[in-house]
């Protein structure tokens, strides 16, 4: 009796040692509602040319996710990221994608989670080319460096126009007069004349100690213009080739500035973040507009559409400021309970190992 009660038993065990082990399928054998949101390139709408009418990133990704787990699906174009989420969660839709950004506020409801980043992007700022106001054309000659440089050599030439006075005033008061400003006039235009090497010859010291500080002052001038000469004309440089560009030149400048954000997006809450008065648009083209139109200082939002709207539009009096803001990861958007969630994951994996999102990433931004 033990004998035959311990048959059935092994007979499992050894079916299941011999059975191979296989990656999970996902059990819906049923067409997929994918719900298509965002701004190029990771979603551009082209009806009539591909399955569903869009293109991009996350459209290419997700086809070759789709194609790797035999997975029918259809493409439902979605207003926006937000309305994109929340379908998922409310079941009216199996899946979400675009560049959807994986953040806790999406999460905490329960009632959708995200597959493994397939992206991981910065969020930049869009800042217009403003053009140059008179003042801005002339504020480099007002500056520290060029203001501080103009007055050392005033005050050089103060002194030395000084102590030629004082040597050669009862000696030689045809050239340096007696009376102080006279004199002090004479001083300094010899000290001037001798800096710049003219070397009119219409004043000249007659005494030793007169000749002596001469001596001193050409050499000091051989040594010092150069140098003067150097800061100004680096001080005038650095000035003149900010002139024509915004005044955002890092994140502290955001506090208090307009910044265009877009709807349903992170763009706002890193707007808000950097203490800026955002104004919310309905489209990434909507926000651009106000930045050309001038009605906001800049345009918060992800950096690779950013990028691919400067490629397509190179004729734009616009540019990507130096800094980025936060970095984003863009994932899939599926139900807490999807079937989908592990083989999904697992061919995200693949793909990022053998390069193939890479390869797709720099087919539409570019290596």
């Amino acid at each position: 009796m033990r004998a035959a009660h311990r048959r059935p038993l092994l007979l499992l065990l050894a079916a299941a040692l011999v059975c191979p082990v296989a990656r999970p399928a996902p059990t819906p054998a049923r067409e997929l509602r994918v719900g298509v949101s965002g701004s190029p390139p990771f979603v551009i709408r082209t009806p009539g040319e591909t399955a569903g009418g869009a293109e991009g990133i996350s459209v290419d990704v997700w086809e070759e996710i789709a194609g790797a787990n035999d997975l029918d699906f259809e493409l439902v174009p979605m207003p926006s990221t937000e309305a994109n989420v929340k379908a998922v969660g409310e079941g009216e839709l199996d899946l979400a994608i675009g560049p959807i950004s994986i953040t806790a506020e999406r999460l905490r409801p329960g009632r959708i989670t995200f597959t493994q980043p397939y992206f991981y992007g910065k969020v930049g700022v869009l800042l217009p080319a403003q053009p140059s106001s008179l003042w801005q054309r002339i504020r480099p000659f007002f500056g520290l460096a060029a203001l501080s440089s103009v007055g050392i050599l005033l005050l050089s030439l103060f002194l030395v126009g000084n102590l030629m006075w004082l040597a050669e005033r009862r000696r030689n008061d045809a050239q340096f007069p007696r009376a102080y400003l006279s004199g002090l006039g004479s001083g300094m235009w010899f000290a001037l004349v001798t800096l710049t090497t003219v070397g009119y010859g219409d004043k000249a010291p007659l005494t030793k100690a007169g000749r002596i500080i001469a001596g001193v002052w050409m050499v000091v001038t051989l040594l010092a213009v150069s140098s003067i000469t150097a800061g100004l004309a680096s001080a005038f440089t650095v000035s003149l080739a900010q002139v024509g560009t915004s005044s955002i030149r890092d994140p502290e400048d955001l506090r208090g500035a307009r910044l265009a954000v877009v709807a349903g997006t992170t763009s706002r809450r890193w707007g808000e973040s950097a203490g800026a008065r955002v104004r919310v648009s309905d489209s990434l083209s909507d926000a651009v507009a106000l930045v050309k139109r001038g009605e906001v200082d800049g345009l918060v939002f992800d950096q690779p559409a950013l990028r691919y709207y400067l490629r397509q539009h190179p004729e734009s009096d616009l540019h990507l400021a130096s800094f980025s803001l936060a970095t984003d990861t863009y994932g899939l958007v599926i139900p807490t309970q999807s079937d989908l969630r592990l083989p999904l994951n697992l061919t995200l994996l693949d793909l990022h190992r053998s390069g193939r999102i890479e390869e797709i990433t720099n087919r539409w931004l570019g290596p």
